[in-house]
């Protein structure tokens, strides 16, 4: 492949993953849950199922412990999840997402079905399959992580 495909492959894909996020975030927002940005998404895919401290959220977002504990307020302040004494370790605190929290992921769930489906609209459900398999091969495991 030449560097200039390779480029223009880059951009493609970056360009589809950012109208991906924007698509996912406006979605929630038409759903209801104001005031949501793409970061809380990316923080609630680490709280779901079981909940995180301040420092797992940190390690999964890639920032520092100060800037999870401020997006942590924020999201409790917001009624999105709450801080529980943590089962493990008396010194530590649990962050959970609320009823709200879980409403707010299902609605995420849902554009991000809607957003899928625009693809399917254009490239047909046998290409989207097709792409969600090579795709699979590639992505590196672990967090996926906002661009700050």
């Amino acid at each position: 492949m030449q560097n200039s495909e390779a480029m223009a492959l880059s951009a493609a894909l970056l360009a589809v993953a950012g109208e991906l996020t924007q698509r996912i975030n406006d979605g929630v927002v038409a759903r209801g849950f104001e005031g949501m940005r793409p970061a809380h998404g990316f923080a609630f895919a680490r709280l779901a199922p079981n909940g995180a401290t301040v420092t797992d959220l940190a390690a999964h977002l890639g920032v520092t412990k100060q800037a999870a504990s401020q997006l942590v307020d924020e999201i409790v302040r917001k009624g999105y999840a709450e801080r529980r004494p943590h089962p493990d370790d008396a010194r530590a605190r649990l962050v959970v997402l609320t009823g709200r929290g879980w409403a707010c992921t299902r609605a995420a769930e849902e554009a991000a079905a809607d957003a899928v489906r625009a693809w399917v609209d254009v490239l047909g459900e046998g290409e989207v399959r097709a792409m969600l398999g090579q795709l699979a091969r590639i992505a590196p495991c672990g967090p996926i992580r906002p661009t700050w």
